[in-house]
């Protein structure tokens, strides 16, 4: 069985796609056998041969996976809402144990594992008899997190509260990537200090507008996934 870890973010559109698509192929163009699983994706464009998962699409085509779309995502939603509205209104809501039994057959096929949440980490997935929510998918997994946020202006609150709560619903954190990152700006370079002085986790890497690469060593990015 393959080796995993989550990706959340500080919030919604902070880029968690743009850099797993990143993490994948850093790990991909090392020799390394790495796939991508999503529990949930919500706002998918509709075509002839039904939803495509775009997150998915997107982790694909830029880590050169050539695996199956449905494989990685076991939940497929229209509307772009939180997962558990847009499965209030189309159906379909998320099982836990189907997204267990879906990430233990896609950790079979791959060494490496990289999960993309949805949202930030404080994220309603299902809301209706049942309660589940983002966290509750990270703890049914074993996994550890990783977090994306903005480099710029608020991100050491948004970094803190994450981690914080991370810590206190007891998820191991690996670290932290900062997503528009501009190298000698003032507050993005300090943010980059503070966050990790007042979080006590680390930096690990820092993503540029129009990275195509990510600056870390694959052996560093391997030691995040257990």
């Amino acid at each position: 069985m393959g080796k995993g870890l989550f990706v959340t973010g500080t919030n919604t559109d902070i880029g968690k796609t743009y850099v797993t698509a990143l993490m994948v192929k850093k790990l991909r163009d090392n020799k390394r056998n790495a796939g991508y699983f999503k529990a949930a994706v919500s706002g998918n464009v509709r075509t002839e041969q039904g939803l495509i998962p775009g997150d998915a699409e997107y982790v694909d085509r830029i880590a050169g996976i050539g695996g199956d779309l449905e494989e990685m995502v076991p939940y497929v939603y229209e509307n772009a809402y939180s997962p558990h509205l847009a499965a209030q209104i189309e159906g379909n809501p998320v099982e836990l144990p189907v997204v267990c039994e879906r990430y233990q057959a896609v950790s079979e096929k791959y060494e490496y594992v990289t999960v993309e949440g949805s949202g930030g980490i404080i994220c309603p997935i299902r809301y209706d008899e049942q309660v589940i929510m983002l966290e509750d998918i990270v703890k049914a997994l074993g996994l550890g997190v990783l977090i994306v946020a903005e480099a710029g202006l608020g991100t050491i609150n948004s970094v803190f509260l994450t981690v914080s709560y991370l810590k206190n619903q007891g998820i191991p954190v690996k670290g932290i990537i900062l997503n528009h990152f501009h190298e000698g700006n003032l507050i993005e370079e300090d943010n980059r200090k503070m966050v990790e002085r007042f979080t006590g986790m680390p930096v690990v890497a820092v993503v540029h507008d129009g990275d195509t690469e990510l600056e870390i060593e694959a052996e560093k990015l391997e030691e995040l996934y257990h």
